[in-house]
């Protein structure tokens, strides 16, 4: 398959030709995921986001990766939702070391109608900061879906977490059909969807590509698509899965760029367990999305500081939303992280 056949936008990709292109040699593979990914994105900007849990633990849903399940013993506490006033604190603080766009993660089913006034204030407070918002809060009814964008959140995040063939092995608790009948809503409500799947909860490759077929044959490609790989925590059915290979995860990222040419590929759950050569191979593949910060949701992640050394290393600087010019924009970050080396950027949802 020829790089500018690739690069077309299509929603008809087929179980076959996805395969075809997971088999491809190493090095063909990621140069024509390079080739796309330059049509599209310019190859030294990386978009950043910072992850915030805004309610922890206890969901009653049962997904064998996730700590925050409260059908497992994972010694995670049970948290309310946080105050409006530190999720907002804490978006300032993210803006002020470089992220664009701040998201907001509770762990639910689905929002109740007593936590939505709450929910829909943090929306409207983090957007008048001036950063992007994306939030995930589980299911969406239609009406909770348009208050949402009514009240101006940008993104809204909903995993297909596997293929529809592999999903029953992994939740019993929400069906397929529900997760796509809410992006259905986002979509309808006209938000903008993040929505990707994980990597090492015991999937075959049909899986893999299963998965990102689900999400390039959508009506319209999600602008953001996070994949993640498992972090194994201790008390969870997953806790020793076996490990991704690392070649496997980079071929399903330069997949996932080939198939969806104009979506950002988001690195994301599983960056900490992976060192500078491998997330300067994902850069290449096509990623161009990072979390940025201490946690992500419950689980660690690389420190802002130790992305900011990556970044200068490889030349890549943070994707801008605002208009600046980039060495302004650029000494704004490094002083921010200068003035912070020592201090807690964020705040955990579990003080």
């Amino acid at each position: 398959m020829s790089a500018t056949t690739a690069t077309a936008l299509r929603h008809d990709w087929t179980l076959a030709e996805v395969r075809a292109l997971f088999e491809l040699p190493f090095n063909d593979l990621l140069f024509q995921a390079q080739t796309v990914h330059r049509q599209h994105f310019d190859p030294n900007r990386v978009q950043v986001s910072t992850l915030l849990s805004i309610k922890t633990g206890a969901c009653p849903e049962d997904c064998k990766y996730c700590p925050q399940s409260g059908h497992y013993n994972t010694g995670l506490d049970k948290e309310k939702l946080m105050e409006v006033e530190k999720v907002l604190k804490a978006a300032a603080e993210a803006k002020a070391i470089g992220s664009t766009r701040f998201c907001m993660g509770a762990a639910w089913k689905h929002p109740t109608a007593k936590d939505m006034p709450y929910v829909l204030q943090m929306v409207q407070g983090v957007k008048a900061l001036g950063l992007e918002t994306c939030m995930t809060l589980g299911t969406l009814s239609r009406e909770q879906t348009q208050a949402l964008a009514e009240a101006g959140l940008d993104y809204y995040n909903h995993n297909l977490d596997t293929s529809p063939e592999f999903y029953g092995n992994i939740i019993t608790t929400r069906t397929y059909a529900e997760r796509l009948e809410t992006l259905a809503h986002v979509r309808e409500a006209g938000m903008k969807i993040c929505s990707g799947g994980i990597l090492g909860m015991g999937e075959s490759l049909d899986d893999r590509a299963g998965l990102l077929i689900q999400l390039a044959n959508l009506p319209e490609h999600p602008e953001s698509v996070p994949i993640n790989m498992l972090v194994k925590v201790e008390g969870t059915p997953l806790e020793n899965a076996e490990e991704v290979d690392p070649f496997d995860f980079i071929r399903t990222l330069a997949v996932a760029r080939i198939l969806m040419p104009k979506s950002h590929v988001r690195l994301s759950a599983g960056r900490q367990q992976m060192n500078d050569q491998m997330q300067a191979l994902a850069f290449f593949a096509g990623a161009n999305s990072i979390f940025y910060g201490e946690k992500l949701l419950t689980t660690g992640n690389p420190e802002a500081e130790r992305d900011m050394r990556l970044f200068q290393r490889l030349g890549i600087k943070p994707e801008e939303r605002e208009e600046h010019a980039d060495e302004v924009h650029q000494a704004a970050i490094e002083q921010a992280l200068a003035e912070q080396r020592d201090a807690k950027l964020f705040y955990n949802a579990a003080v």
